[in-house]
């Protein structure tokens, strides 16, 4: 049990960081824009922009890398946090 809290706390440690609006200014590229060339709702866009999404499925990946024509690794980044 012990070990399995600090596995989750070392995964609550680590973030990914999600870079759409620096691939949106990058495009000049509005979120609407974005949102409707993806297929998804503004409001959906906002929650992954905002990195308190959850999962995001590969297709809707796949629609961002094509929409911003970039990799997947243009948009989400991994960083670990590191201990003060």
């Amino acid at each position: 049990m012990k070990l399995r809290l600090q596995q989750r706390k070392r995964l609550n440690d680590m973030q990914i960081i999600v870079n759409i609006d620096v691939m949106l200014a990058r495009r000049k590229m509005s979120s609407g824009e974005l949102a409707a060339k993806v297929g998804i709702t503004p409001a959906n866009l906002s929650v992954l922009k905002t990195g308190k999404a959850k999962a995001v499925r590969f297709s809707t990946l796949a629609a961002l890398c094509s929409a911003l024509d970039c990799q997947p690794g243009d948009i989400l980044e991994f960083r670990e946090d590191q201990e003060t």
